[in-house]
């Protein structure tokens, strides 16, 4: 049997963490998660709100990295728990247990907007120096390593 699941959104609120008894930690979170497609007659992609629940050093490390808008990536299993509710109902609720987490993006800049994301990476910008040797004969050509230097 195989139970897996993959997804990738923004959490829709800070990690919580607590701990157990036994003093394991955990950490619940909720992905906001898009929809590949649209609705049928062409309106805006749904979007799911999926529980995400978190053990161990996965969930310090979730607590610790990750907040409300944080784009992550989460692999794990697929959970369905049977609970009931103060008046006595009979619930069932879906939630994904989170093997590894992955940042979705990258780090946010240092600027006076603090807020916003730059989802440009730093070599994006970057132009290799041109030579001024005359264009090669052939559609194939040995690349100009620059200065050597890495562009990130």
């Amino acid at each position: 049997m195989l139970n897996h699941i993959t997804i990738m959104g923004r959490l829709t609120r800070d990690p919580e963490l607590r701990y157990t008894q036994s003093q394991t930690p955990v950490a619940s979170f909720s992905l906001a998660v898009d929809r590949d497609f649209g609705s049928r007659d062409g309106g805006e992609k749904q979007t799911d709100f999926i529980d995400c629940v978190a053990w161990r050093s996965t969930a310090e490390f979730v607590s610790k990295y990750f907040q409300k808008g944080s784009m992550a990536v989460v692999s794990g299993r697929l959970q369905i728990r049977d609970w009931t509710d103060r008046e006595g109902g009979k619930r069932r609720s879906a939630e994904v247990v989170v093997d590894n987490i992955y940042f979705g993006e990258s780090r946010r800049r240092d600027s006076s907007e603090g807020s916003s994301y730059d989802s440009r990476s730093s070599y994006s910008s970057y132009e290799a120096p041109r030579s001024a040797s005359p264009a090669p004969s052939s559609p194939f050509s040995d690349l100009d390593d620059g200065d050597g230097e890495l562009p990130f």
